[in-house]
């Protein structure tokens, strides 16, 4: 287990270990996650009115189909979905005000999740994009928008704890899974711990470096 302090909370990943080197797949079991609000008509302009889940899963995420935008998540131009999903992330933040239970600092929509609408429990992937921050696109299914779907999902009763759902990416293909693992509280929230599993892999190491004359080497304490 490794424990990470994440600007959610404490997040704790599992990472296979064979005493010579790590494995796959690796796992993460999330900070409380829920269902902020469901079945939220919102104003698109150029589009009309949509309906949209927002669930938290470390942050805030709108979630809709595709299809309420006329588009395909499987097959539309990437350009046209991030375009879309920008369009809903801007009308929400306009349209509906945010909560967190511990922090208003986190209380602001990251992004859209376009979906193909398959929430329904399903042994076969479901696939969704996720649009953040300034237009930028995930290349895997989201860690965090695999959690606040999870969430989702489990409010709407649509899966029960410990059943594991499959989510594709639509511009990699790549795979996580997810699966709420235990119910929880968040506050007046009802919330579901989520383990996220999926492929990891190296991208870069840092060295960190302290010199003898760094008067700071050891830290410091406010009094």
């Amino acid at each position: 287990a490794v424990r990470l302090r994440c600007p959610c909370g404490p997040v704790t990943a599992f990472v296979p270990w064979d005493g010579h080197r790590s494995g796959n797949p690796v796992r993460f079991h999330s900070v409380p996650a829920f269902a902020a609000a469901t079945d939220l008509a919102i104003d698109i302009p150029g589009h009309g009115k949509v309906v949209v889940d927002i669930g938290y899963g470390g942050t805030f995420y709108a979630f809709l189909s595709a299809s309420q935008l006329g588009l395909d998540v499987c097959s539309s131009k990437t350009r046209d979905l991030v375009s879309a999903a920008s369009a809903v992330t801007e009308a929400v933040k306009k349209q509906f005000k945010l909560h967190h239970p511990e922090s208003e600092d986190l209380a602001f929509l990251y992004g859209t999740i376009l979906t193909d609408g398959k929430d329904a429990f399903s042994e076969e992937p479901t696939t969704n994009i996720c649009v953040f921050a300034d237009e930028q696109v995930d290349r895997s299914p989201t860690g965090s928008g695999v959690t606040a779907r999870i969430a989702l999902q489990y409010h709407k009763g649509l899966i029960q704890l410990d059943q594991t759902r499959t989510f594709r990416s639509s511009t990699t293909g790549s795979l996580f899974t997810g699966k709420a693992v235990k119910a929880t509280k968040f506050g007046n929230y009802n919330a579901v711990i989520v383990e996220v599993s999926g492929e990891a892999f190296y991208t870069g190491t840092a060295t960190f470096t302290v010199e003898e004359k760094d008067p700071l080497k050891h830290g410091f304490f406010f009094k």
